[in-house]
């Protein structure tokens, strides 16, 4: 379920899941996700890091937003997700992190399978 990525250019681990996570999702390359988000954040006065830039951005490409339930809020991880929904791609969101899960695969800089996703957004439409 693990895979390593990480598409950073200098191969740094920086506060950059969201633009890895991007990546993965919309075969595109570092440069050109962070310089889209960097221009969402101008247009709506916001940085390029908030959940509402980065969120916008995804449901501009045809990504929608879900909830998780809360029926076991510390104990359903990433990896408990790619169990249960083997195909699509998403882009899961713990408090702190996001990540990019692949038909039932996660893909990160480092194994975050145990972290408890709060929400996620799924490709519902294709680029």
């Amino acid at each position: 379920m693990y895979r390593f990525f990480n598409p950073n250019p200098e191969g740094q681990y920086a506060d950059d899941c969201v633009v890895r996570g991007i990546i993965l999702l919309t075969n595109s390359d570092w440069d050109s996700v962070y310089m889209r988000l960097c221009l969402q954040g101008f247009m709506m006065h916001n940085m390029p890091s908030s959940n509402r830039v980065w969120g916008g951005y995804l449901q501009e490409i045809g990504f929608k937003r879900y909830i998780i339930p809360n029926t076991c809020p510390d104990c359903y991880t990433v990896n408990d997700f790619c169990i249960d929904n083997p195909i699509g791609d998403f882009l899961l969101c713990t408090g702190t992190h996001v990540v990019a899960v692949r038909d039932g695969d996660y893909y990160d800089s480092w194994d975050s399978g145990n972290e408890v996703p709060i929400y996620y957004w799924k490709r519902e439409e294709y680029l």
